[in-house]
């Protein structure tokens, strides 16, 4: 009985052409990079104050919905006269409940003229001054901030490059970083492209993916050394055709894994952040989730790939595939030869005459018996002659 497909995937019996297909892979990983990094200059990121300074106002949520409290603060400061009402963004929800809070972020205003602002924004709204807070940050933390998240990411990629050379080897290790750039990269592209406030979670999560894509890549590289471990003393697999038959076999771990770590955070993201309104999840969430899903993905149809294209170009493991791919046409080869003489001596069996005394296509004469049949008559019996035949007189 056939197996079915999740059977064959448990099994690691899938025989998947993943690394076969490697340009495939190659060639759309280069277009999202394009698609990712052409978004990083056309529409940029939206930072959060942290980044970008400013002055952010908390509103109760009593004045209404978050598009009455930005209308709210753009009349205030435009009342006050202290801003450009056009630097107002966009509000957000913080909180459930009576105690949530609309914040609207506007340009960093002096001490004084945020007081103004909170003063016109009591009188606009009619609730008391002291229920309007004001936030000040300077646009130099959020630089601290993204310079010691550039620095702990170049240490952890500088860590995983030597334990990934003492564990495995240097060409394990450039296609596992590469790995894991292209999920940094395609994440933020995402950012980008849904315009999610980049805030201190969003670089959180950031250097979190970065650990679960390197599990992964790991597993899958480990089965690789155990399936190529003195390949180039047969003449069975070429180092690619090995290598995804590790991937095969851990396909199915892979996205497994996978899932169970994308249920919480999917959780955490469309429950938290969009049900119960939680904004403060929304950012951690998105660079999980999406940054969790091209971690698996990459580690199957990208790191596996570049690992084969980089062990191709050694010269150990060229001349070994050479070799296999040449004994596999001289065998097809043999196979054809054998089965032409095999089909010449079918053709030879059908053209030689049934009966004895016959030529191809003529009737055969009365009496005449199969060649090398001949009937004997032992004992005075009869004998055995052909059916129709004559007696002779």
């Amino acid at each position: 009985m056939a197996k079915g497909l999740a059977e064959r995937l448990y099994m690691g019996e899938a025989n998947l052409n993943i690394v076969g297909r490697r340009k495939m892979w190659f060639a759309i990983a280069g277009a999202l990079i394009v698609l990712a990094i052409g978004s990083f200059f056309v529409r940029g990121f939206h930072l959060g104050i942290e980044f970008s300074g400013g002055t952010q106002f908390s509103l109760p949520v009593s004045v209404g919905t978050a598009e009455a409290a930005q209308d709210a603060v753009k009349q205030a400061v435009e009342t006050a006269g202290v801003a450009d009402e056009a630097n107002v963004g966009a509000a957000q929800k913080v909180g459930d409940g009576p105690d949530a809070t609309f914040n609207v972020r506007t340009g960093e205003l002096a001490q004084t003229d945020a007081n103004k602002v909170k003063e016109a924004l009591a009188k606009d709204l009619g609730v008391p001054a002291e229920k309007i807070s004001d936030d000040r940050v300077s646009e130099a933390w959020g630089g601290q901030v993204t310079q010691q998240a550039l620095l702990g990411l170049g240490i952890f990629l500088v860590l995983v490059l030597g334990y990934l050379v003492v564990r495995f080897e240097w060409r394990m290790a450039v296609a596992a970083v590469s790995s894991l750039l292209l999920d940094l990269v395609l994440t933020a592209g995402v950012y980008s492209m849904i315009g999610f406030e980049v805030t201190p979670s969003t670089v959180i999560g950031f250097l979190t993916i970065l650990g679960f894509s390197l599990y992964d890549v790991v597993v899958v590289f480990d089965k690789v050394q155990e399936n190529t471990r003195g390949i180039t003393a047969g003449s069975s697999r070429t180092y690619g055709e090995a290598a995804n038959l590790a991937v095969n076999q851990t396909l199915m771990r892979s996205i497994n894994t996978g899932l169970v770590a994308l249920l919480p955070v999917g959780g955490l993201l469309f429950i938290g952040a969009g049900l119960l309104g939680a904004g403060t999840l929304k950012d951690l969430g998105l660079v999980l989730f999406v940054g969790m899903g091209l971690g698996v993905a990459s580690s199957i149809v990208f790191a596996t790939p570049m690992l084969a294209a980089l062990k191709d170009q050694e010269p150990r493991i060229k001349s070994h595939n050479a070799r296999v791919l040449a004994r596999r046409s001289s065998a097809r080869s043999g196979d054809v030869a054998r089965g032409e003489r095999g089909r010449t001596g079918t053709a030879a069996a059908e053209e030689e005459p049934a009966l004895a005394g016959t030529t191809p296509g003529s009737t055969p004469r009365p009496g005449a018996r199969p060649t090398g049949k001949r009937a004997t008559n032992r004992g005075g019996g009869a004998g055995n002659r052909p059916s129709g035949g004559q007696k002779r007189r």
